[in-house]
């Protein structure tokens, strides 16, 4: 674990160990750890303890997430078999699981609870108009315990501006260079064959092509270490960003994830394919290049900020994610990106990315021409 990443659990626990308890809200977007951090939170509580839902993958009727939460659950409970009769009441028992579930030894309970904005697909159920401002509501009131978490910022922010101050937004940091490189680590060996300054080159080039996503430095890390010698970060993007590559698959779920979590599925794509050629780009510049007039432009862009696919900054807008941001100018076309192409925008974002001093030595082993001096003058990386 890294360091930046312990002290933000420290944080989160010492929020659930104040007296009250405090509860944490951690916000984050995809592959930034929360649901790392969760597990983590379990194991070090304890699985008697604590219970982990991930409601993205089983909030489907009430009645059966009901039924899914408190069959998988640690905690004994006395209404366990009690059959709902509807909907409401059905998500009323479980407000009230929540509420009175407790530990071995009459201890209070903690629900790990990834993923907690999914709970709004049970407002379309009869009697569950205001089911999220219900909950926070009940978790409120209730003397167990509780970290929630979710990918979706902008929305969470918005639920949470009138909550009780019980509630704590929190925003998982992105990883620093030295915390990437730590994260490195264990691909590498613990460096035992590298040299300092290589090893310092690395955690810099891979926090500054990943903007520090948990996710994507593990999976550089990963592709790195099995890639051998010649490895350097820009060839294992570009290998995770080919057809076949695990970055590929992980942006485009991201991706649709979103997009149909938002309104205006078609047009929203049309303005990523916009930002994806050219960002930032202000209000009036995306509607010229859509062909749509400034009022209905405005609107997909805020349906965009409400899915955090996109930010507005000084009235400009451009992706949130700039790997995702390079996987549009990949595959959102109408056929797969050839390899060479892969390597020439992956080489090309790189290069808009690195420091100047550090984007030599990640591009050496990626097709770049360069002489012996500069080679030399670079302190190119090699990995055994």
């Amino acid at each position: 674990m890294t360091g930046q990443n312990n002290g933000f659990e420290r944080r989160v626990l010492s929020a659930l160990e104040s007296a009250p308890s405090r509860i944490p809200v951690v916000l984050g977007g995809c592959g930034s750890g929360r649901t790392t951090l969760l597990h983590r939170m379990r194991d070090r509580i304890g699985r008697s303890a604590a219970q982990y839902v991930d409601i993205e993958r089983c909030a489907t009727t009430p009645e059966r997430f009901l039924q899914a939460v408190t069959g998988a659950s640690p905690f004994p409970w006395h209404a366990a078999e009690r059959q709902p009769a509807t909907a409401r009441e059905a998500f009323d028992i479980l407000l009230a699981f929540f509420d009175t579930a407790r530990a071995p030894g009459g201890e209070p309970s903690t629900f790990l609870l990834d993923e907690v904005l999914e709970l709004r697909t049970f407002e379309s159920f009869p009697g569950l108009r205001h089911v999220l401002r219900d909950l926070l509501e009940a978790l409120a009131g209730s003397s167990n315990r509780f970290v929630l978490t979710t990918r979706y910022v902008a929305r969470a922010q918005r639920l949470l501006r009138d909550a009780t101050a019980r509630f704590e937004v929190m925003q998982i940091p992105a990883l620093a260079a030295p915390d990437v490189t730590d994260s490195l680590a264990p691909a590498f060996n613990g460096y035992e064959q590298m040299p300092t300054d290589d090893r310092d080159y690395l955690g810099r080039a891979v926090q500054a092509l990943t903007d520090g996503r948990a996710a994507y430095v593990r999976a550089i890390g990963d592709t790195m270490a099995a890639m051998g010698r010649a490895a350097d970060p820009v060839s294992a993007l570009t290998a995770l960003l080919s057809a076949d590559g695990a970055l590929n698959h992980w942006c485009r779920f991201c991706y649709e994830l979103r997009l149909h979590r938002a309104r205006g599925y078609g047009a929203l794509k049309a303005i990523l394919d916009v930002l994806a050629d050219e960002e930032p780009l202000t209000l009036t510049e995306i509607s010229h290049r859509l062909h749509r007039t400034p009022g209905s432009t405005k609107d997909y862009l805020s349906w965009l900020e409400d899915v955090d696919l996109v930010t507005s900054r000084h009235k400009r807008y451009s992706f949130t994610d700039p790997v995702l941001r390079l996987w549009v100018r990949l595959h959102c076309r109408p056929f797969p990106p050839a390899d060479e192409d892969v390597a020439r925008e992956v080489q090309q974002y790189a290069l808009g990315r690195l420091p100047s001093a550090e984007a030599a030595p990640a591009l050496a082993y990626a097709g770049i021409e360069v002489t012996p001096d500069e080679r030399k003058s670079w302190g190119i990386i090699e990995i055994d």
